[in-house]
């Protein structure tokens, strides 16, 4: 059986609910900042390899975007700027759905899913090549 989106007010619970997360989320981040040591744990698998993960960075990269700074986000985690990105279109299209009392639906086929892991993987592995210094935080 399906669910039918809620009317009035209600509607809007979810999806602002989301925003006021994240802006939540940024605004704490933009104002500790993650560049001086002692805020923020340790990636742990940087801590025990010296191996950056597809995440490493991200919380420079989050503090550059809510700083306004777009080359250091860019420079600290690109896929995290791209996922920001991907984050708010995804974001807005709710909002619209939501505006037209349509659900918010979105459907990934398993291409997009094999696409975006492939995705994350070759940036993992580039990060960690010498050539892939442009990619390092």
């Amino acid at each position: 059986m399906a669910r039918t989106p809620a009317r009035g007010a209600g509607r809007w619970a979810r999806p602002l609910g989301v925003l006021a997360g994240a802006g939540a989320a940024f605004t704490y981040v933009g104002l500790v900042d993650p560049n001086h040591p002692g805020h923020y744990p340790v990636c742990p698998l940087y801590a025990l390899t010296g191996v950056y993960c597809p995440g490493c960075g991200g919380l420079r990269c989050a503090h550059a975007v809510a700083t306004g700074d777009l080359p250091a986000a860019l420079h600290d985690n690109a896929l995290a700027v791209a996922a920001f990105a991907a984050c708010a279109v995804l974001w807005v299209r709710w909002v619209l759905r939501t505006r037209r009392g349509l659900p918010a639906t979105v459907r990934i086929s398993g291409h997009w899913g094999w696409a975006i892991g492939a995705l994350v993987a070759v940036f993992t592995v580039a990060r960690n090549l010498p050539f892939g210094g442009l990619l390092a935080p």
